[in-house]
């Protein structure tokens, strides 16, 4: 028979197996979980496909801390992210445009409502996550506001576009002169063609007007011979002067800047953060990265400072920390490329993973555009379709069996597909993401287990006998 086999034409298949995880059959093992493999299968094992409750014996099942966002590509069981794990570092979707980023950040905010595993702030470029967004083919869907309307508030820039849009916000954000800072302007400095010398002007004006007033006295220098003096007594060249003047004016026309906001915008965010309502901030109109950039740190910052002071405090006295806070910024390379992701609060965010329990949800389609060491320290990674060689890598860079991933990076389908892996999954995983748009996906993101229900019940009679 194997003489004819081999005189013939024969046809084999050849079956590439990647050892993951191993479970024990004992209790102890079971209790523990999965494990990293330290060996090989041996040899004659039996190869099986997978179940459903193997599965879930090494995804878990859907419960109060796990989140259910796909399903494998030839399976219907549900796949799910720890997202008590998730917010313990920063996170990233990634993915060429077109591929879905939008529709996946929607369903991690989602679990993190519907879970309460963090307050969530989110810098909303094309507001697409506060009262309604669009699919990838175009239709309307409900985003968090019309999901959860006690749990979200939209907080606008462009009143004017949420009143044509019929969306209700809650707070329109002013933002004065007073409040930039130095700091603000440097990571301006691609976006406002501004040279190295012009920032440290910066530094130098600011400490002359003093940091209430020095981009309203900057502006107002028209007087030839006053500004001469000045420039000389700073040593600031005419040059210099003249690119930054330039940039300060591209700020100043911006119309939510006023020369002195009348409500402080982080105290009401801060607010609605502390009473464990996630706050969305549309741009509106206003979707220029210098726009974006300026209002994202600026705000960004001064949160932070807050989170620090309240965490510093708590363990000072004892008290109980903070809510964890996850923050939600797009174009992400803009603020953490190596130029200035040393220098922006939200490369030291990263940098810090959950030390102050504040941590980033960042969304690009530029992956390589974002400082090495920031992306080692991105927890877990959900990407999409990459198609640039260096985006791939960057995505990629340290992950064990990278050569196995980057071939299954490179098969994903354009949209509903994405490659998860890091801290919130046991092993990389390839899924299709699940349904989102149909009255039936809102009906199931809306409801809570028993388990939920009951445990909120009881929280609330607690604090009303309190």
């Amino acid at each position: 028979f194997m003489a004819e086999v081999l005189a013939g034409t024969s046809t084999y298949g050849t079956l590439h197996v990647l050892p993951m995880l191993t479970i024990g059959g004992d209790v102890a093992s079971l209790l523990e979980g999965p494990q990293p493999v330290k060996t090989v299968p041996s040899h004659f094992s039996a190869v099986n496909l997978a179940s459903q409750r193997d599965v879930e014996l090494v995804f878990g099942g859907e419960d109060e801390r796990k989140f259910y966002i796909g399903t494998p590509l030839d399976m219907e069981t549900k796949i799910c992210l720890d997202l008590a794990e998730l917010v313990k570092r920063s996170n990233g979707i990634f993915g060429k445009s077109g591929t879905g980023k939008t529709f996946l950040t929607r369903l991690l905010l989602i679990g993190m409502l519907q879970k309460g595993t963090a307050a969530n702030l989110v810098f909303d470029m094309h507001s697409e996550y506060g009262w309604e967004g669009r699919s990838e083919e175009g239709r309307k869907v409900k985003a968090l506001k019309q999901l959860f309307p006690s749990q979200v508030a939209v907080f606008t820039l462009d009143e004017e576009s949420s009143r044509r849009r019929r969306v209700s916000t809650d707070f329109v954000v002013r933002i004065g002169y007073d409040e930039i800072e130095p700091e603000d302007i440097g990571l301006l400095r691609q976006t406002l063609n501004l040279t190295e010398a012009s920032v440290q002007a910066v530094y130098q004006l600011y400490r002359e007007f003093g940091n209430k007033r020095w981009i309203e006295a900057t502006l107002e220098l028209e007087d030839r011979d006053e500004t001469r003096q000045l420039l000389t007594k700073l040593n600031i060249h005419d040059s210099t002067y003249r690119n930054l003047r330039r940039g300060l004016e591209t700020i100043r026309r911006l119309p939510f800047l006023l020369p002195h906001a009348p409500d402080n915008p982080v105290r009401h965010i801060l607010e609605y953060l502390d009473q464990g309502i996630n706050v969305v901030l549309e741009f509106g109109r206003y979707t220029d990265i210098t726009a974006y950039i300026l209002v994202a740190n600026l705000l960004t910052r001064r949160i932070h400072a807050q989170y620090r002071e309240r965490m510093e405090k708590a363990l000072g006295e004892d008290m109980a920390p903070p809510r964890p806070l996850v923050i939600t910024i797009e174009e992400a390379h803009k603020f953490l490329n190596p130029e200035v992701a040393s220098q922006t609060i939200f490369g030291t965010i990263a940098r810090e993973m959950r030390k102050y329990n504040v941590t980033l949800l960042v969304i690009d389609q530029r992956p390589s555009g974002i400082d090495d060491e920031v992306m080692s320290q991105i927890g877990t990674k959900i990407t999409c379709l990459l198609d640039n060689e260096r985006d791939i890598d960057s995505v990629l860079a340290g992950v064990s069996g990278k050569s196995e991933l980057k071939s299954v990076l490179s098969r994903l389908e354009s949209r509903q597909q994405a490659l998860i892996f890091g801290h919130a999954v046991p092993m990389p995983v390839v899924i299709r993401t699940r349904e989102y748009g149909s009255a039936e996906s809102y009906k199931d993101f809306i409801s809570r287990p028993e388990t939920e229900i009951r445990k909120q019940a009881e929280k609330d009679i607690e604090e009303l006998w309190e």
